[in-house]
Parts: C-alpha cells; sequence; structure tokens
C-alpha cells in the first residue's frame, strides 16, 4: 500500500501519493494522543445521539473516528468501521464519528446528515465545526481511529487507511478486558464497492490535487494535449476562491492527465438547489466502460450536491490518461481532485 500524510491547513491528511510505502501511517505513539480520553463537550450538535460525555462513556470501549465526509480515504475506511460496529455492538462497543469538516460546505449540518444516511452511519456522530474535539484528542489526520478501554484511557490508534485486522484485535482484546463474552475471535471480510472499493496502490501515481487557491499546486498555463503528468489546466470564466475555484459562464473545462484506475472530483452548485451538467472525455472519447459511478457511458453526469463524485473506474489496462470535463452549465465549485 502506498500513503504519505500531507500537510493541510497546519493540519495532517491521510493523502494517496506514488513513493513511500506505509510509514506515515503507522500509529504515532505521544502523550497527547495516548493517554486520558478527552470530552466531547466542544462539539457544535450531535447526530444519531443525545450528546454524550466521557464520563457516562466509562465502563464501555470506545472507538473514536474522525472523520469528513468527502475524504477518500475516510470512505474507503468506512465499510470496516461499519462491520465493526454491528458485529461488536452486542458485546459493548461504542463507536462515535466526530466529524471535523475539510471545506466550508461540510460545515452543513443538512449536508452531513444527508451524507450520514446515504452512508448508512448509524452510530453517533459529534459535529465538530469549531475543531474543539480535534484539537482535545491532539488529532491530525482524516481519518483517524482512537481505541479506547473501559478506563477511558486511549490504547492505540491509527491514522489512515489500513492494518484492519490488527485494529479489529484491538477492539476484541479491549472488550474483553471491560469483561465482555462470547467476543468472536474472528476478523470480518469487508468488500468495499463504489468508492469504498480499496485504491489500486499498485498502478496509483497521482496525488490528491487542489483546485483553490490556497493549496493549488500542479495548475499549468497550457493546452490540454500538452498537459504532463498530474499537471492540470483550466478554460473558460473560472474564479479561484481560497477553497475552490468557480465557473461563471457555461462551456468552462478542467483537464488533468493522471495515471490511476479512479479519479474522483469534489465539487458542488456554487447555489444552493441548482444543478449544473456536465460531460467527461478521456483521451478525447467517451469514457464508456471506464465511466464512474457519478456519469453514465457517455460521459453525462449533473452536479446537484456538494460532495465527492466519482467520475472514472478504468478496467485494466491503467496508463497516463487525460481527463477532461466540460460544465454546459454555469455555477459550480470544484475542490479536489482524489485519485485510487
Amino acid at each position: 500500500m502506498l500513503q504519505r500524510l500531507s500537510l493541510v491547513r497546519r493540519k495532517m491528511k491521510a493523502n494517496v501519493l506514488l513513493v513511500a510505502t506505509l510509514v506515515a501511517a503507522m500509529p504515532i505513539s505521544t502523550s497527547a494522543q495516548e493517554g486520558r480520553m478527552p470530552d466531547f463537550s466542544g462539539a457544535t450538535g450531535w447526530l444519531n445521539s443525545a450528546p454524550l460525555s466521557a464520563g457516562e462513556l466509562r465502563g464501555k470501549m470506545v472507538l473514536v473516528e474522525f472523520w469528513t465526509y468527502t475524504c477518500i480515504n475516510w470512505l474507503r475506511q468506512l465499510p470496516y468501521v461499519r462491520a465493526w460496529e454491528e458485529k461488536y455492538r452486542p458485546h459493548g462497543l461504542v463507536v462515535i464519528g466526530v466529524h471535523t469538516p475539510e471545506f466550508e460546505f461540510e460545515r452543513n449540518v443538512d449536508n452531513v446528515r444527508r451524507a450520514a444516511r446515504e452512508m448508512r452511519i448509524g452510530y453517533p456522530i459529534a459535529l465538530d465545526n469549531d475543531y474543539a474535539v480535534w484539537r482535545a484528542f491532539s488529532n491530525n489526520a482524516w481519518p483517524a481511529l482512537y481505541f479506547v478501554d473501559a478506563q477511558g484511557r486511549i490504547r492505540h490508534h491509527w491514522l489512515g487507511e489500513g492494518d484492519y485486522a490488527r485494529s479489529e484485535r484491538m477492539i476484541q482484546q479491549l472488550l474483553a478486558e471491560a469483561g465482555a463474552t462470547g467476543v468472536p475471535r474472528d476478523v470480518v471480510a469487508v468488500e468495499g464497492r463504489g468508492v469504498e472499493a480499496p485504491a489500486d496502490w499498485a498502478s496509483l501515481r497521482s496525488p490528491e490535487t487542489y483546485l483553490g487557491r490556497e493549496y493549488a499546486e500542479n495548475r499549468v498555463d497550457a493546452p490540454a494535449a500538452r498537459l504532463r503528468l498530474n499537471q492540470w489546466a483550466a478554460a473558460g470564466d473560472w474564479t479561484a476562491k481560497k477553497q475552490a475555484i468557480v465557473l461563471s459562464k457555461p462551456g468552462g473545462r478542467i483537464a488533468f492527465r493522471f495515471h490511476a484506475r479512479d479519479l474522483h472530483l469534489v465539487m458542488g452548485p456554487a447555489a444552493a438547489g441548482s444543478t449544473v451538467r456536465f460531460r467527461v472525455l478521456i483521451d478525447g472519447n467517451p469514457p464508456g466502460a471506464a465511466h464512474g459511478g457519478d456519469i453514465d457511458a457517455q460521459g453525462n453526469g449533473t452536479v446537484s450536491e456538494q460532495r465527492m463524485y466519482q467520475l472514472l473506474r478504468q478496467p485494466k489496462r491503467i496508463a497516463d490518461r487525460l481527463f477532461e470535463i466540460e460544465f454546459v452549465d454555469p455555477g459550480v465549485e470544484a475542490f479536489v481532485f482524489t485519485f485510487g
């Protein structure tokens, strides 16, 4: 598996890249992160539960998961957390998802509620719009898991994807220590589908790439055909804002030369309730069998929500490809490309 942690707003985000093995996704043992579980009093709201406190959770094994709903690395971890919660809830496991937003639209509770419903998340969610819970845990990554014993001590944590078998063994150990009986000793067999499917790490050569002016990189002023690997260009009436580029007139395009099985784009309509039609090409042609879950074989799709859109999932063979997206309507905000 190829993965690293990259700096985002003085925080660290688990991000796929082409070099280095899983070194940076290993647990970091520091006194701030392996100690007493902090309280959740800084949460700005709760979904699926009344507010929970560290005190009332004493005596239970708790798994705390930091996430934000457009993070591709968290989306690929989610099926494991969902499976663990279902499997071990009868034995006393409590999962708490702490939703700490990356983008401004992820602060919108209706967006988070919709995402949780669509992703079948039924466990308690602490809304952490002010980063208070994030800071209390000294957390620095999406996704991140904290394993808390019945005495309220953080016994282990993991940043990023992977390490699923060892994580589940830790759940089993801490449940047994808490006095649970009949705890299963096997590990779950998970088959992630759609955006939850594991990345094709062997063919992944393109990094997460931000488009807004705050963290934009690899943007060039060149025709699409002349882009080199991992360069992108925009044509049309685009305005670069802090977190996104925004299209003012119809016909705007973005091109990206990439190397990966999957290509996703986090985007949404600039005006609530509006829709933006678009069409995708790969190497100048409709994607056909390479289309992602949010477009058809001709490359047609519609932006109607602020979320991550899966635009391409290629069958073998994976090579350098030219991705192009043209927006039929104005009013789209495009935030970040992610790959898998």
